[in-house]
Parts: structure tokens; sequence; C-alpha cells
């Protein structure tokens, strides 16, 4: 943004600073979907589910609508502008809550399977926030504008469990019904504020096809980053998933679980607040690196033992290196296009995260119900180490000159 496309240099910091506050406030609002759908899918799942193999389809099909979502929602921004594809996301989360009550009124597994799935379309518009805030900022600023809006999620990390804590039993014998009404009451109040951001409809010269996508992906800086976005979401997704219906078969309360997922949030979006300024000083492929290896860790501790302790410390281990992996991830993608590029190949790295999640959302209930918590642990390693491998082949390559 420049003197030549806003009135005045100051008048248009302000409209920045904004639109990263609104974008800020609306993760943390929008980001309880997303939370509340870890906390109870597979425990409805569990319960409604013609086959107990299958009580973690719920959240696999949350991750199905995450990757079917990505391309369409980024042609609509393409084409519409952001903020059109912010408007259809919310709408899909109102959906989501409303969908989700009436499933467990029914007690009908698969309206519930419907439910998860328009979540998992709000959510993936929802981890576009955090470009299009780098989008609004020159690109010294991108890295902690981006970890401005992931910070939003801090809220989301207590606003979620909260609301699943105090509704669950609002509504007997309708276990979570009430739960998912007012899930979708807090996406009518996120539509609301995003309303007011004010994001710029794509011009003329940023609608053009840009490189073909096939010499963009060639990039081994874009490679990685992909790899480490998929790795580091993917093993999130693979342990989180599993940890509450894990905890509950091991005796563990309901609210002692949900408080072990309200800290994981937090820690998945706490060290936003610093993400941004480490990574201009340190360098994306590290902070990403320290990601892997927290992730890493935290299978490590939820080998150890099945305490509660030992689920809440690998569940914050857990948040954290999701953090550092995800966001430094998203940092290497923006330096990977120009202007005109980026709605698509933003999508196409999304799709890929979101599209192979699901194999590991998928999995996590076989291996839970075969194998057990530990196994769930264990195959988290090999995919961390191909994605350390491919920072190391990186590290010492020049940061493409395409922003």
């Amino acid at each position: 943004m420049n003197k030549e496309t806003s009135p005045t240099l100051p008048a248009a910091m302000a409209q920045e600073r904004g639109n990263v506050v609104r974008l800020a406030i609306a993760q943390a609002l929008a980001g309880a979907n997303a939370t509340i759908v870890f906390a109870t899918g597979s425990i409805v799942g569990n319960t409604l589910a013609p086959d107990k193999a299958l009580a973690t389809l719920p959240i696999t099909v949350f991750v199905v609508g995450m990757a079917a979502s990505t391309l369409p929602t980024g042609a609509v921004a393409h084409r519409y502008g952001r903020r059109a594809a912010f408007l259809l996301g919310t709408g899909c989360g109102i959906l989501a809550g409303l969908l989700g009550a009436l499933a467990v009124l029914l007690a009908s597994f698969w309206i519930f399977c419907g439910a998860t799935f328009f979540a998992g379309v709000y959510a993936a518009v929802v981890l576009t926030f955090r470009f299009a805030a780098a989008d609004c900022v020159p690109p010294e600023r991108r890295a902690r504008a981006i970890s401005t809006v992931m910070a939003g999620g801090v809220f989301a990390g207590v606003i979620g469990p909260q609301l699943v804590t105090y509704t669950m039993d609002i509504w007997p014998p309708f276990l979570f019904a009430a739960t998912y009404l007012a899930q979708a009451g807090v996406a009518v109040l996120c539509a609301f504020i995003l309303l007011k951001v004010r994001l710029p409809v794509p011009k003329p010269s940023e609608t053009g096809r840009g490189r073909p996508m096939a010499e963009i992906i060639r990039q081994p800086r874009f490679i990685s980053a992909v790899i480490a976005g998929v790795v580091s979401y993917t093993i999130m997704n693979l342990i989180m998933t599993s940890a509450p219906l894990a905890m509950r078969l091991c005796g563990i309360s309901q609210e002692n679980a949900n408080l072990g997922l309200q800290w994981h949030v937090i820690a998945m979006y706490g060290p936003s607040f610093v993400t941004g300024r480490v990574i201009s000083r340190f360098g994306a492929p590290r902070v990403v690196a320290a990601g892997l290896i927290l992730l890493a860790l935290a299978a490590v501790v939820g080998i150890s033992g099945i305490s509660v302790g030992h689920f809440w410390f690998s569940l914050i281990l857990l948040g954290l290196g999701w953090n550092f992996g995800f966001v430094g991830a998203s940092a290497m993608v923006v330096e990977c296009h120009r202007p005109e590029e980026r709605t698509q190949v933003q999508s196409l790295n999304d799709f890929l995260i979101f599209g192979l999640m699901v194999v590991g959302s998928l999995a996590s209930g076989g291996l839970l119900n075969t194998y057990g918590w530990e196994i769930v642990c264990w195959v988290s390693f090999p995919p961390l180490l191909v994605a350390l491998a491919t920072l190391w082949i990186v590290r010492s390559r020049p940061v493409p000159a395409v922003s």
C-alpha cells in the first residue's frame, strides 16, 4: 500500500492495523468452531457411530471439508475478493452448528458428519485470515501480521472449551446439543466482525494468471514449505483427534479432557504474539525446524504415560510445535509467489495440507481402537524426519525475489 492507492500514509497504516486487529478478533471467535469439533467430535461419533472404528470419522469429514473447500474459496477470493469468501465461510459455520444440534437431537451419525463437513469448510476459510493479513501490509511486516492474526487463536483456546464445559449438559439428555447451537451463535458474531474488514477487491493487474503453477511448485523453498505445513498440521491433527477419546478410555473426566484441549489450543496460538519477530530474526526455516522437534517431543511424552499430566504436557508441546511449524511454513509460502499468484498459490498450499491431513485423521480412529494411544504417537516420527530433511536441503538457498 502506498500514497498512490491511499489518501495519506497515516490513513493507510491505520487501515492496515484495523484490518489486522479485526482479523485477529475474527480468528478468536471463529477458532472456537474447530476447538468444539475436536473436543466433542470423537465422543459424539463414538456414541452415534454404527461401528466404534468410525468414532473419529466426523473429524475426518471435518478435514475433508477443509480440503474440499480450499480451491473453490480461493477462486471466490481471487474473483470477488477475500471478504466474499470470508462471509461464505461464516455461513457454513452457522449451518454447521445448527446441523450439529439437529444430529444430536435425532441421534443421526450421518447428519453429524454433514455438520462437521460444513465446520471444516468454515475452518478452512478461517485459516486464510493469516494470508489476508499478509496481503494488506508491506513485505517486511508480513510475518508479524500473520502471527498477530494467529494470536487471536489464544482466545479461541479459551472460548471453545469453555463453551463445551458450560453448555454440554444444558439440554438433557441431549449431550452437546446446546454446545452446537452456541457455536452457531458465535459464527453469527464473527460475520458481523468480518463485515468491517476493508480488504481491496483484486485489481485487474492482480487477476492475471501469473507464472505457470508447475513453475511455482518446482521451487525448492515452496516444496519444503508445503511438506513442513503438511507434516506440522497432520501430526498435530493425528494426536489431537485421538487425545480426547484416549483420555476418556483411560478414565479421565470430560472436564479434564476439555481443560487439556484448552491448554493445547492456547499453546497453538499463544506463541503467535512473538513468532513473527522470531521469524524475522532467525528465519522461517529455523523456526519450522524448532516446531518439528517440539512435535517429536510431544509424541515422546505421549508414549511415556497415560496420566492426566502426560496427556496435558503432550498436548501443550503439540500446540507449541504446531505454531512454530505452521506459522513458519506459512511465512515461507508467501515468499514464493507474486501478488497476482497469491490466492491460487495459497489455496493450493492449504489444499495439499488439508488433503493429506485426511489420511492422518482417518487413520487415528483405527490406530487408537486397534493398537492404542502409544502407536498413535509412534507413527509421528517418520514424517517429522522427512520434513526436517527437506529443511536441511534448502537451508542455504536464497529466498526467491518474487514479492
